[in-house]
């Protein structure tokens, strides 16, 4: 079997030299390497699965770069299936809802022990949700308007795969206010999430069951699969938190973008520095074949 190794920088950067991929291709055994974007990404093919990757790994972190190894077929995906906060969004939109409401403080901390797998997310998102009550349900829009921002590369990967065939899912543990907005925006197929629960125009402090975690985003990815007639293994999925891990040991190639630490240390596809068109790389789609 013979294995391709793909290192990505953000593109913003621009800074991999012929240099620093001819030194990692070296470190781990390879001979050359072929640009997928000159200056940003980099395939190297190998005969065999290099036994130093830790090195290389280092290597290509100390040089502001993200490595990939994994089997040379099947990396391109007919999936994708994609958290949204801190993933497809810079934010955690139950974070910004709770700053406008002043319990913004109290949120965030909630928040960042659950991403990281301190606290069960069912029990952490219904403490959340009910610090919200009694907030005005007109300051969803206003937060999606003023303080949502999408992550850099999210309408090249969603263009990309689509224009060649894929379908793409966003399974998120927030909310279908802001899911359902961001699908529309970056070409979704479909999204799902939980429901803030509304009464009189304003929130109460509730959301819908059963609420979607960890094992609702697996359920999703095998229903999907199965509705098309794929396996897991044709699916791409990419998360930054606790409850996405499921989903990202289950499908063929699981990355943890920007992930918590505890989360990382789970997974083997790791993009520390990538933007979301590292996606594209991994599955070796060069950038001349990026749609827009």
């Amino acid at each position: 079997m013979t294995f391709v190794a793909t290192l990505i920088a953000h593109p913003e950067d621009k800074h991999l030299t012929g240099g620093i991929a001819a030194d990692i291709a070296h470190a781990l055994g390879g001979e050359h390497f072929e640009w997928l974007a000159a200056g940003i990404a980099a395939d190297i093919p190998l005969n065999a699965e290099p036994d130093d990757f830790d090195d290389a790994w280092e290597l290509a972190q100390s040089n502001r770069a993200d490595l990939v190894i994994q089997p040379a077929t099947g990396r391109r995906k007919k999936v994708l299936l994609a958290d949204m906060d801190s993933t497809m969004i810079e934010q955690e939109c139950i974070d910004e809802l709770a700053d406008v409401a002043g319990v913004g403080e109290r949120v965030v901390e909630i928040t960042a022990r659950a991403m990281n797998g301190e606290l069960d997310f069912e029990d952490a998102l219904r403490e959340r949700v009910g610090l919200l009550k009694g907030l005005d349900a007109t300051v969803i829009q206003q937060v999606l308007k003023e303080r949502i921002t999408l992550t850099s590369g999210g309408h090249e990967l969603l263009a990309t795969m689509r224009a060649n065939g894929g379908y793409a899912a966003l399974v998120s543990g927030g909310f279908t206010d802001f899911t359902s907005a961001v699908a529309q925006t970056l070409g979704f197929d479909e999204n799902r999430a939980n429901t803030l629960i509304q009464k009189d125009g304003k929130l109460t402090g509730e959301t819908g069951t059963p609420i979607l975690g960890r094992e609702a985003k697996v359920d999703a990815l095998n229903d999907i699969t199965k509705r098309l007639g794929l396996t897991p293994d044709d699916v791409i999925a990419v998360g930054d938190g606790a409850n996405d891990l499921g989903m990202l040991k289950l499908a063929g190639r699981g990355v943890a973008l920007h992930a918590k630490p505890a989360v990382a240390a789970q997974c083997n596809t790791r993009l520390n520095f990538a933007d979301l068109t590292g996606l594209l790389y991994v599955q070796g789609y060069s950038r001349a074949m990026f749609a827009q």
